[in-house]
């Protein structure tokens, strides 16, 4: 079974950073598509990165409202994808998630919700200002 476990969250002052981490569970890991997405109170979800393996070389995307800010790795060893968030912004403030698709993709990755079909539970980003 396709597990996903997101950690990390908290209250941090605007400015500061967070990595997020999601442990993964059931699968080919390092072959695998994992996205992060955010969800604010009142808004929908929308998706802020995801990486992909491209003929054994990890490739990125990012959402253009978080470039330059977040990055996505992933940790083969430890089954473990992060998103580390750098200068923080109240408007940070969401739910984050990660979540993988049902099918592996080689050419890019997709950054709307309704790709994926199995979903962390979801970590809390608070951001003061």
């Amino acid at each position: 079974e396709v597990q996903l476990q997101a950690s990390g969250g908290g209250l941090v002052q605007a400015g500061g950073s967070l990595r997020l981490s999601c442990a993964a569970s059931g699968f080919t890991f390092d072959d695998y598509t994992i996205g992060w997405f955010r969800q604010a109170p009142g808004k929908e979800r929308e998706g802020v990165s995801c990486i992909y393996n491209n003929e054994n070389d990890d490739r990125t995307v990012y959402a253009d409202s978080v470039k330059g800010r977040f990055t996505i790795a992933r940790d083969n060893a430890k089954n473990t994808v992060y998103l580390i968030i750098n200068r923080l912004k109240p408007e940070d403030t969401a739910t984050h998630y990660c979540a993988a698709p049902p099918v592996v993709y080689r050419n890019n990755c997709p950054t709307f919700p309704g790709a994926y079909t199995t979903w962390g539970q979801g970590t809390q980003v608070t951001v003061s200002s």
